[in-house]
């Protein structure tokens, strides 16, 4: 059976492009690893990533739609996950930057991403209203800047 795409209400499109890069980083963790790049060059990017986009991408979607549904059980999923990304970071910032836990983060956040794209955000556009969507709309600007842009180390581009 093949996939139809999704079509997602413009309220929740940003997010959707944002999921693109954790993939990206995901692949990036995962292409490092195969090549056997040392941990020691994928963690710190790893780190740097986090800061710099996943942080403020998690932060987003918690309070812009997340804090609409508080009690719904995969708003509550959503959440752990985003608690469970949290923990791997706090492991590999305080020194566990080995291949494990580098390779769990990546699918730790690829199911994560997956979930949100297939099943959360759908459910979402099918019980918020147009005004709540658009509420969203309005304070979810897109990110204008180059995760990479200054990061020397780009262990993914293996000749």
């Amino acid at each position: 059976m093949e996939r139809q795409p999704i079509k997602r209400h413009e309220a929740i499109v940003t997010f959707s492009r944002e999921h693109h890069f954790g993939l990206l980083l995901c692949w990036k963790i995962r292409h490092g690893i195969r090549h056997q790049i040392a941990p020691e060059r994928i963690a710190p990017y790893v780190l740097h990533f986090f800061d710099a986009d996943l942080k403020a991408h998690f932060d987003k979607e918690e309070k812009l739609l997340f804090d609409k549904l508080p009690d719904d059980p995969l708003i509550i999923q959503a959440v752990g996950e985003h608690g469970e990304i949290y923990a791997l970071i706090n492991r590999i910032s305080s020194g566990d930057k080995g291949y494990e836990v580098l390779n769990h983060f990546a699918d730790k956040l690829d199911a994560h991403i997956r979930f949100e794209e297939r099943t959360l955000f759908n459910h979402l556009q099918s019980i918020l209203s147009e005004a709540e969507l658009m509420e969203v709309s309005h304070h979810n600007e897109a990110k204008t800047c180059d995760i990479d842009e200054g990061w020397s180390d780009h262990f993914w581009k293996i000749k």
